[in-house]
């Protein structure tokens, strides 16, 4: 017999040597119960349990006489030389070929080639399927995401109503003064509108198989990391662009004051046009809390240098925050964003109302999933978005004239 031969026939020799042990415990167990009963075993168990260690005996003498023909094998191997037929790399068998003994450097002429047959190498085509397994790198590589921020700058209030409604005063005509003895009072008014804003549901969802899910745990968290992001990245574009009406959030900029500067100082720069938006809001007694810019607008700012070269508002070598004017600045990727800016005061003129927490529900019995044995994940949130004082937000773009 060849190598291969040998190895299978140790493999169905070594199957068979299992299978006679287990027999022979099972076997061995079951006639120390009989004896235990009665006392003694029957001349039957005994015959059964004499023949299955002959059987062990005969199985174990093979396997030892097959692993010595294999490792005779081995050795003889070794001792071959280059013109036996075995698998041996390309660069083995050129090596070790007749035409290269005695062949140096300097025997060899300018231009000449030496041929070297190449026989029976081994090659990655003749290695078997999964016997070298491609290496698995740890984790799942997910995909990039935009950091959220507008939750974090405006209030957070819960509700148990499907609207929010509420009183808002909407003028205030100040006419106090000093009025001499005997005279007639001034008279202030003060107007007041009643808001209203709808509770909607975001949501999404996604389809799986029941056999990945359960099998890649980590997959499982992955999945509910990437519904929940894409849940908030949602919210994100719908407080600050919704549209209204009855299923959509009215957003910040539709509701936002046109950015109208007071003047315009010499030689005019995005830094100035971002302070007279600020003195906008505070004309409107309402300070601004925050900045909202493009990533390109913001890194355009930070790259500002005076004369001599140096970075008017950042330090490369900072560790704080970014801000500006004393106001934090938060950069995003919305491309509405680009040349234009953002200012207001989040804290107090605006608060989202949560009806429902973002939360992740899997059911099995939507449609025709029970029978192909899929699931169908779910993620939603229901919320509203209460602008109470629209002109305190003030939004616009860089470089707008001054108004005569």
């Amino acid at each position: 017999m060849d190598y291969k031969e040998l190895n299978d026939t140790l493999r169905s020799v070594s199957n068979d040597l299992t299978r006679v042990s287990d027999d022979l415990t099972r076997k061995a167990e079951a006639a120390m119960k009989e004896a235990k009963d009665s006392g003694e075993l029957s001349s039957k168990t005994k015959a059964e349990v004499d023949k299955l260690i002959t059987d062990q005996t005969a199985a174990a003498g093979k396997v030892d006489d097959i692993t010595a023909r294999l490792e005779d094998l081995e050795k003889k191997s070794v001792r071959r030389g280059p013109e036996a037929n075995e698998k041996r790399t390309v660069g083995a068998q050129f090596i070790g070929h007749e035409k290269l003994k005695g062949v140096n450097a300097s025997s060899i002429q300018a231009n000449q080639q030496i041929s070297v047959p190449v026989t029976n190498a081994l090659l990655s085509a003749s290695v078997a399927e999964g016997v070298v397994e491609p290496q698995r790198l740890p984790g799942i590589d997910q995909m990039p995401k935009q950091r959220l921020f507008i939750r974090d700058l405006i209030s957070t209030g819960r509700t148990t109503s499907p609207a929010i409604f509420w009183v808002q005063q909407a003028g205030f005509a100040n006419n106090a003064a000093v009025v001499p003895e005997g005279t007639k009072k001034p008279e202030s008014t003060i107007t007041f509108d009643t808001k209203i804003t709808p509770v909607v549901t975001i949501a999404h969802l996604f389809k799986a198989s029941k056999q990945i899910m359960d099998d890649f745990a980590q997959l499982q968290s992955t999945v509910d990391a990437e519904l929940r992001y894409g849940l908030a990245y949602a919210e994100e574009q719908e407080i600050l662009f919704g549209a209204g009406g009855a299923s959509n959030i009215e957003g910040i900029v539709p509701q936002a004051t046109e950015y109208a500067p007071a003047f315009a100082p010499t030689a005019r720069t995005p830094i100035d046009d971002i302070r007279l938006a600020i003195l906008q809001s505070q004309i409107a007694r309402l300070p601004a809390t925050g900045i909202v810019l493009h990533h390109m607008d913001w890194a355009k700012i930070e790259l500002t240098k005076d004369a001599d070269g140096r970075y008017i508002l950042a330090n490369p070598q900072s560790l704080i925050g970014p801000t500006m004017w004393g106001l934090p600045v938060v950069a995003t990727e919305v491309p509405e964003f680009e040349g234009n800016f953002l200012t207001g005061a989040f804290a107090s003129a605006a608060q989202f109302f949560v009806r429902e927490e973002a939360n992740v529900v899997v059911a099995t019995t939507n449609t025709d999933d029970f029978e192909k044995n899929m699931i169908t994940i779910r993620c939603e949130e229901r919320g509203a978005l209460a602008v109470k004082r629209p002109e305190a937000f003030v939004y616009g773009e860089f470089g707008t004239a001054v108004a005569p």
